[in-house]
């Protein structure tokens, strides 16, 4: 490739960039609202629903607490006792709070969340809310146009709800479930032996990081094609005056 294919390329990725983010911030600045909603009802989700699952499947929740150590993370962040890669490293794998129910042996079930699940909450909540704002945004402009093109529901529904169910998409910190990390549905079924555990904890992971990187292609695309529509309107509007 010579030097023209490549500045031509380059320009081509400078503009793609570009107009994902005026569709993207036009949808966001034209729907607050719906961004917020969405954003924020897929984080509740995220947390409140897997131990409501588990409570459904195994036994009702009957504890609930913050990380008391979380109140030494600043400390522990400014010391310098410990590498600044193992603090960010431990720090990633803090938990932040946790669920449980007991049992007469022990631990029935427990449903903790790290920094590292909250952080994989928090882009779902923004990939879904940008998604919803930008489907919103797009039907609007549709209906102004007058073309009478439906659109069908928004599929960022059925993300939302799988990623916070972790129906084999999300995997959830979990305790007393002989693995470390797996689907809350693996938990939820008792009985289930180590090896299908493992199975279902690698297949989440998978799924998870293709849950998140499908969002980021949708929104995306959709932002993409909404600013090129935005610049395309503008420069008609500075031609026609």
């Amino acid at each position: 490739m010579g030097p023209g294919g490549l500045q031509g390329m380059l320009g081509a990725i400078v503009r793609g960039v570009g107009d994902t983010a005026r569709g993207v911030g036009g949808a966001l600045r034209g729907h607050p609202g719906t961004f917020l909603g969405a954003g924020l009802a897929v984080l509740a989700l995220s947390v409140l629903l897997p131990p409501l699952v588990l409570s459904l499947a195994r036994k009702p929740v009957d504890y609930f607490t913050f990380n008391p150590w979380l109140k030494r993370l600043p400390e522990y962040l400014a010391s310098g006792g410990h590498p600044l890669g193992t603090r960010i490293e431990k720090t990633w794998g803090l938990v932040l709070f946790w669920f449980s129910a007991d049992n007469p042996y022990g631990v029935e079930w427990g449903f903790s969340v790290t920094v590292a699940d909250l952080a994989r909450f928090l882009l779902l909540a923004l990939l879904v809310g940008a998604y919803f704002a930008l489907w919103r945004e797009r039907r609007a402009r549709v209906q102004a146009r007058g073309l009478g093109v439906k659109l069908g529901r928004p599929g960022g529904v059925l993300a939302a709800l799988t990623g916070a169910l972790g129906l084999s998409t999300a995997p959830c910190t979990v305790m007393g479930c002989g693995a470390p990390v797996l689907p809350v549905l693996g938990l939820a079924f008792v009985g289930l032996s180590s090896t299908t555990l493992k199975w279902m904890a690698e297949i989440s992971a998978v799924a998870t990081t293709a849950l998140l990187g499908g969002l980021v292609l949708v929104v995306g695309y959709l932002g993409s094609r909404l600013g090129a529509r935005r610049v395309s309107s503008s420069r008609r509007e500075r031609s026609g005056s």
